[in-house]
């Protein structure tokens, strides 16, 4: 209820502040370990299980479960390689800097823009090379444990899918905050306001 476990965001000010490879590495497996991504997994494992992708999977809930392990680890694989093993490699800063202001469709403009851009440790703006070889690597992994979706056209697919869920998550990176702010502590407060009055009386 109004808290969304983070460790890849950064306020702007951190962009000229370059991490370690250990430090890109730790960020990469707290974010796939922790409960969120459970939720994603379980989400896109019944999108496929009403798709009936990969059939051999089989319906119910023994196809369910192999849907939802195998989402898993597009999941983890695919963070862990973007967020971790190819920033470290590339020398790229995997965090994403929130900018926190400015008007809402700009906003939106950069925070999905940050699949294609990214900073090097020693500052420039290059290709998001990490965010697309790291998915890329993801997909083509899943070539082994999806009998029925492999090939180039799968691999793409999969890449393509795993880089909009990225783009996604950025957007709520950057206004999440602002809803929390506006919806939650509002809430809050007005709670804290009726418990107040009701205490008076």
């Amino acid at each position: 209820m109004g808290v969304l476990p983070n460790y890849r965001t950064a306020p702007k000010s951190a962009e000229s502040t370059p991490i370690s490879a250990r430090h890109k590495l730790t960020i990469a497996s707290k974010d796939s370990f922790d409960y969120p991504i459970y939720f994603v997994s379980a989400a896109f494992a019944g999108i496929y299980q009403l798709e009936d992708q990969n059939p051999s999977f089989g319906q119910g809930l023994k196809g369910y479960a192999h849907r939802l392990g195998t989402s898993f680890a597009d999941q983890t694989v695919g963070n862990m390689m973007t967020e971790g093993v190819m920033p470290a490699l590339l020398r790229e800063d995997p965090r994403y800097f929130r900018q926190g202001e400015g008007g809402v469709w700009a906003r939106i403009w950069y925070a999905g823009s940050r699949v294609m851009v990214t900073r090097t440790d020693g500052g420039r703006t290059v290709f998001n090379f990490s965010e697309w070889i790291g998915n890329g690597a993801a997909a083509a992994l899943g070539n082994w444990y999806y009998p029925e979706s492999r090939g180039l056209d799968a691999t793409f697919e999969r890449t393509y899918t795993e880089v909009a869920t990225d783009a996604l998550s950025q957007e709520l990176k950057e206004f999440w905050p602002d809803i929390k702010r506006k919806w939650f502590t509002h809430h809050d407060k007005s709670g804290a306001s009726i418990a107040s009055s009701a205490s008076q009386h």
